[in-house]
């Protein structure tokens, strides 16, 4: 098994900035794809950024690109998503995630942290 704990959420004014970070036990995170979703009220989750295993692809929604980044430190076991130039759209509850090569879905999952953006 592996356990995922998220922090850095909270409330932020549009316009400001948050890091989120997902720390991870169990297993490295080098063998895994890395992924990061939200859901808001009402809405389906959706995935929000995510990184190949080997670091060397990464894809952003459309609404995020150029103002989201993710990233991860394999030696520390943690992922991150700087996100920048936060919009009161952006609010939700945003989730890491982990997917082995081999699976189709993701396999483990973090409980979720709060970004809330005011405007």
């Amino acid at each position: 098994q592996v356990q995922l704990v998220e922090s850095g959420g909270g409330l932020v004014q549009a316009g400001g900035s948050l890091r989120l970070s997902c720390a991870a036990s169990g297993r490295t995170f080098s063998s895994y794809d890395m992924g990061w979703f939200r859901q808001a009220p009402g809405k389906e989750r959706e995935l929000v950024a995510a990184m190949r295993w080997t670091g060397d692809s990464t894809y952003y929604a459309d609404s995020v690109k150029g103002r989201f980044t993710i990233s991860r430190d394999n030696a520390k076991n943690t992922v991150y998503l700087q996100m920048n130039s936060l919009k009161p759209e952006d609010t939700a509850v945003y989730y890491c995630a982990l997917k082995r090569i081999i699976s189709r879905n993701y396999d483990y999952w973090g409980q979720g942290t709060q970004v809330t953006v005011s405007s």
